[in-house]
């Protein structure tokens, strides 16, 4: 392969935020099946340190690190 390609994404940032998606999807999903979406928007709205806070934010650095992946990196000649 040439210098000129750059496999965009395709490095440790972009794995680490799906990584990151996927983990807070799972809670969010099993925290909704089991209590319900009224006792989820509870849990997610109220004062208190929550699972479903933690599981939001994890999305949120997840998305932050796909678009860390996706910036243009320079090579080095």
């Amino acid at each position: 392969m040439s210098h000129e390609y750059y496999r965009r994404g395709r490095n440790w940032f972009t794995a680490i935020g799906v990584l990151f998606c996927i983990m807070g999807g799972i809670v969010l999903i099993q925290q909704l099946l089991i209590w319900g979406i009224d006792f989820v928007e509870d849990f997610l709205f109220n004062a208190e340190f929550t699972n479903e806070k933690v599981s939001v934010a994890m999305i949120g650095f997840g998305l932050f690190m796909i678009a860390l992946g996706f910036r243009k990196n320079e090579q080095k000649r």
